[in-house]
Formats: C-alpha cells, sequence, structure tokens
C-alpha cells in the first residue's frame, strides 16, 4: 500500500512539474515574441525613415541647389545656374534624375523659358499644353505645392528682392489676440525641374530597397495619395511602417530648424517661407508650445550690423509630415503578410516545439513508469515461478527419494514390489525431465538460439504423438478424449516442437479440467490455414486473466489460491512455437464452463 501511494505521489508531483514548466514556458516564450516583435518594429521604422530621408535628401538637392535670386532671371545671366547645375551633377549619384528645366515667369507680359543643355542657357519656348499645365500648378496661390509627384515635376517660386533688415531675430509666441502678418516680396516667376519618373523608378528607388532591405525579410512598395502603385506592390492591408515620401522640406533650415514653427508660418503663408542671412553676434530664441489658433511673432531689432537679406522659396506645408498629405506613402510590409503574424506565426510554432518536448517528457515518464510496474509484475512472476517450480520439483524428487529409500533398505524384496517402484521411479523421472526441458526450451527461446528443424509434418501424427505423451495424465484424471480430425495436407514444421506445443494445450486442459470428463481435439483446414483447437470443460478463465495467459510466468490468484500445480511456462512456450512457425494461437473462455484454444498455421 505504502509503494502504491508513493507511485500515486510521484505521478501526481511530475504531472504538476510538467503543468507548471508549460505555463511558465508559454509566459516567457509569449513575453520574448511580444519584445522581438516591438524590436522589429522599431527597427523596420527606423529603416523607413532612412529610406525616406535618403530619397527626400536627393529630391532636395535636386530642388535647393537651383535657388537662385530674382537678378538671375531679369539680367539673364546665366552663369550662376549653370555652375548650379554643374555642381549638382557632379555631386548627385544619379546625374540622369532631372530633365528638363523651364522657367515660367508671372504677370502680364510673363514669358517661358526653357534650358537648353548644348548652349548651357535659357531659351523662349511656345506657350504648348506641357507649359499650360505647368502654368496651372501654381495658378492658384493658396494651394501650391512644390511637389507635383502626377507629373514628377519640382515648382521652384522666384522671388523679388525683400526689404533688407538687419538685426537679431526674436521668435515667440504672442497671446491669441495679437496676429501679425509676415508680409512676403512679389513672385516674378517659377523654376520647373523634371524629373525622369524611369530613372526614379529603375534606379534610385531599387537601390535604396537594396540598401535597406536587401535581406528578402520586407518588401517596400510606394503609393501615391489616391492609393495607386507607383513602385512595387503589398499585398493585404497590413503594414509594418508607412512614412511620407516625395517632401522637399528640409529638417534644419537657417532658424526654422522646429517644424512645429513651419507649420505655425505657413498656416498663414503656406507657399513661401522666408530665410534671413544675418551677419550678427546676437541671436537670441525663445520658443514655447503654440496652439493651432496662436499665430506666431517676429521681432528684429535693429543694429549696426551690415545685413545681406535673400528670399527663397517654400518647402512646406501645415501637414506636409503626415503621410496622407505627402505625395507619395512608402509603406513597408513583411513577406510574411505582417510583423505581427510573422511574430504570431513564430510564437505559435515555438510553443509547438516547446509544448512538443514537454509532451515527449511526458510520455517518456509515463513509459517508463508503466515499464517499472511491468519490471516489478516480471519479477513479481519471476518468484512465484521459482516457488512453484520448487514445489514441483519437491513432490516428484520426494517420492523418487522414498521408493529409492525403500529399495535400499530391503522394504521392498518381491519382484512386483520392486517393479511398481521402478516404474514410479521411472515415471516421476519423466516428469522431471519433462520440467527442466520446458525450462530449457523457454529459455532457449527467450534467448533467441532456439532452433527449428522443419520437415514434412502431417498434422494427424503431431495430435497422435501429443495425446500418446499425455495419456498417463488424462488416464488419471478419468477424461474421455474426443477427436475429429479431417483429411489435412502437411505442413513445412519441427514436428517435435508442434508436438510439444498440442501437448501442453492437452497437459492444461487436463490439468484444470475441474472434474470434467471430456475433452475434444479438432483439426480442419479452414481459409487457407490449418486449424488445431483443444477444448475442455474445466474451470476456465476470467476476461481478465485472459488478455495475459500467454504471458511468461503468470499464473492467475484463482489458480494459484487452488493450489494447483504448474509454473506459468506452458501456454508461453505454445505462443512461441507457432509464432516460430508463421502462426497464431488464440483462447476463448467461459468461466466455469471450460476453454478453447486454436492453433492456426498457415499451409
Amino acid at each position: 500500500m505504502n509503494r502504491s501511494w508513493t507511485t500515486i505521489l510521484l505521478i501526481a508531483g511530475l504531472t504538476g512539474l510538467l503543468v507548471l514548466s508549460g505555463a511558465l514556458q508559454y509566459r516567457w516564450l509569449k513575453q520574448i515574441s511580444e519584445s522581438d516583435n516591438e524590436k522589429a518594429h522599431r527597427r523596420v521604422q527606423e529603416q523607413a525613415e532612412r529610406f525616406a530621408m535618403d530619397f527626400n535628401r536627393e529630391i532636395q538637392n535636386s530642388y535647393f541647389n537651383f535657388q537662385t535670386g530674382a537678378d538671375t532671371w531679369a539680367k539673364k545671366d546665366w552663369s550662376e545656374f549653370n555652375e548650379r547645375y554643374d555642381y549638382w551633377r557632379e555631386k548627385t549619384a544619379y546625374p540622369g534624375l532631372i530633365t528638363d528645366f523651364y522657367f515660367l515667369g508671372t504677370g502680364p507680359n510673363a514669358t517661358s523659358l526653357r534650358y537648353d543643355r548644348q548652349a548651357r542657357s535659357f531659351a523662349p519656348v511656345e506657350e504648348n499644353s506641357e507649359v499650360a499645365n505647368l502654368r496651372s500648378r501654381f495658378a492658384d496661390s493658396n494651394n501650391f505645392r512644390p511637389v507635383q509627384a502626377d507629373i514628377y515635376t519640382l515648382l521652384l517660386p522666384i522671388h523679388s528682392e525683400g526689404q533688407k533688415t538687419a538685426g537679431p531675430i526674436m521668435i515667440r509666441t504672442p497671446s491669441p489676440e495679437r496676429r501679425p502678418s509676415i508680409s512676403m516680396p512679389p513672385t516674378v516667376g517659377y523654376l520647373a525641374i523634371k524629373l525622369d519618373p524611369a530613372m526614379i523608378k529603375n534606379d534610385l528607388l531599387p537601390d535604396l530597397t537594396a540598401k535597406y532591405f536587401a535581406d528578402g525579410e520586407f518588401r517596400a512598395s510606394i503609393t501615391d495619395k489616391a492609393g495607386e502603385s507607383v513602385f512595387q506592390a503589398v499585398s493585404g492591408d497590413a503594414r509594418d511602417a508607412t512614412v511620407p515620401l516625395f517632401n522637399v522640406a528640409p529638417d534644419n533650415f537657417i532658424f526654422y530648424a522646429n517644424k512645429d514653427l513651419m507649420d505655425k508660418i505657413g498656416e498663414r503663408r503656406s507657399d513661401v517661407v522666408v530665410s534671413q542671412k544675418v551677419e550678427t553676434h546676437s541671436f537670441n530664441r525663445v520658443q514655447s508650445n503654440t496652439d493651432k489658433d496662436s499665430g506666431v511673432k517676429i521681432e528684429i531689432k535693429k543694429d549696426d550690423s551690415k545685413p545681406r537679406t535673400s528670399v527663397f522659396t517654400a518647402t512646406t506645408t501645415t501637414t506636409s509630415d503626415r503621410p496622407g498629405d505627402s505625395p507619395w506613402t512608402l509603406n513597408v510590409q513583411h513577406v510574411y503578410g505582417s510583423l505581427d503574424a510573422f511574430a504570431a506565426s513564430n510564437l505559435r510554432r515555438n510553443l509547438g516545439v516547446g509544448f512538443g518536448l514537454l509532451f515527449l517528457l511526458a510520455c517518456a515518464i509515463v513509459a517508463i513508469i508503466i515499464s517499472a510496474q511491468r519490471v516489478k509484475r516480471t519479477a513479481q512472476r519471476q518468484v512465484d515461478f521459482v516457488s512453484s517450480v520448487s514445489h514441483e520439483f519437491r513432490t516428484p524428487l520426494a517420492v523418487i527419494y522414498s521408493a529409492g529409500e525403500n529399495l535400499a533398505d530391503g522394504v521392498a524384496k518381491e519382484d512386483g514390489q520392486v517393479s511398481r517402484y521402478g516404474d514410479l521411479i521411472k515415471g516421476e523421472g519423466r516428469k522431471l525431465s519433462g520440467m527442466v526441458e520446458q525450462i530449457l526450451d523457454f529459455a532457449g527461446a527467450n534467448s533467441g538460439n532456439k532452433k527449428y528443424t522443419l520437415t514434412e509434418t502431417a498434422v494427424g501424427e503431431v495430435i497422435s504423438d501429443a495425446i500418446e505423451a499425455c495419456r498417463p495424465l488424462i488416464d488419471e484424471k478419468s477424461i474421455a478424449v474426443e477427436t475429429n480430425i479431417a483429411t489435412l495436407p502437411s505442413i513445412n514444421a519441427d514436428k517435435n516442437a508442434l508436438t510439444q506445443a498440442v501437448q501442453n494445450l492437452l497437459i492444461n486442459a487436463a490439468k484444470y479440467s475441474n472434474g470434467g470428463t471430456k475433452m475434444r481435439i479438432n483439426a480442419a483446414n479452414g481459409g487457407g490455414n490449418i486449424k488445431i483447437s483443444v477444448e475442455d470443460e474445466g474451470i476456465g478463465i476470467s476476461k481478465v486473466d485472459l488478455r495475459q495467459v500467454f504471458e511468461p510466468f503468470y499464473r492467475s490468484r484463482e489458480v494459484v489460491d487452488a493450489q494447483i500445480h504448474g509454473n506459468g511456462l506452458g501456454l508461453s512456450l505454445v505462443k512461441q512455437i507457432v509464432e516460430a512457425h508463421g502462426g497464431k494461437v488464440q483462447a476463448m473462455s467461459d468461466p466455469g464452463k471450460g476453454s478453447t484454444f486454436t492453433i492456426e498455421l498457415p499451409v
């Protein structure tokens, strides 16, 4: 009982440990997955922002490099423009990015000019549909945008010289009731910078994709405001990173380094930003957070410095940094559909592997426990076997010893008495020899060293020999043997081994007859197999014992309690012999009414 409780507690403890291990494993793997997913989101967002920064920088270089004063266009002195163009081509990695330049003047007598690369100068151009389309882009100054992504064009306003100012610039947020405006110089024209779509799609964007997403883990696509694909495409709606693209607003431009401040100026005038080049040693900025309704006041304190003032173009709108208001949007998506889906898949896989290992561990523990129980049962059966064999040996040895002692002491002097003692010794010796042979056969079969000599064997002879070998026991039990042997073909078998198998069935039928007076032996050919059955009217076998009756050393508790002699090897030997011949043995029983054992052998 103590051992049983120990086993139960051990199983319960191991089960609890496995459940706890599974719970901790799930928790830790989930935490690791969430942490890795968060890091991956940050990493891909940073890569997307760097992608956009590099792309925008290339566009900004193509934009800001050609900012010239109004006098350049008034005097038609193209030397400064040519220097800027040469400098840009020397520094850029994509000299073919810009395909053309147009200068579109404003005013009643406005003219249109086109840059001639061969002559390195601007020449008048007819007012064709392309020029008309360009002029329509800046006709409404309130809705002006420097980037015209649909026609791959940058529009650069050219302003006349404004009033020169000097002194340190102080920027502060006034009270809501004070809303001063900024007076901007008039626009004398626009420089249209035409970009090459093929260069952008076939060179610039693929190079950036290879630079930041070369491992193939992510797909990068670019869409316009309408959601139409500009470069590549991704499936589904999931996006792991979204960054505005095609933005010419610099991150740091003189004192307008704060984009929030640029937005505030843009609320009053979204198409122009003033850049003051102030040569002074005094520059103080006081900045505070402002709400949408507050304005921005720029106060200039004059001093004796000699400043130089120039006007540059606007580069931002009030919401230029928002993806929905940008001409293009960079979308990055994991090849699995999304980072969240990829992380969930990894988590499921890791959990599957982890729980699979725990399941294998649980199976191993169960197998060990089952094996231990089997070993325990086998050990107990071996003890019972030794006990029963000792008892089986003791009885014939005692008879032989007693008969020999009587003969030696001269108790039996008559020839008849001596003959009876001799027959007694002979019978008990045969019994001992049979038990020893049975044990040796079992040992040989289990070791795999048992060799069978297969010859053409008649089944009828096997049954007859087995009956004759068991005749003394059958006669002792007063059992009538009924045989029903059909005409059968010969089989390829070891006659002695097969006879022993049938003999063991007959011995069991007689031993457990429990007063039964009949035993039936049938042999028939059916289904391509020869079937030999031995049927008795003995004590029968319970359903529980029937499942283990062919196991070595097994004897039911009822048999042991009834003190029926045996060693538990007979039926195990029958099974080994029959299976060695390619057959099988089956048992059917009705407790209290008898049992039937059937041997099936292939023809």
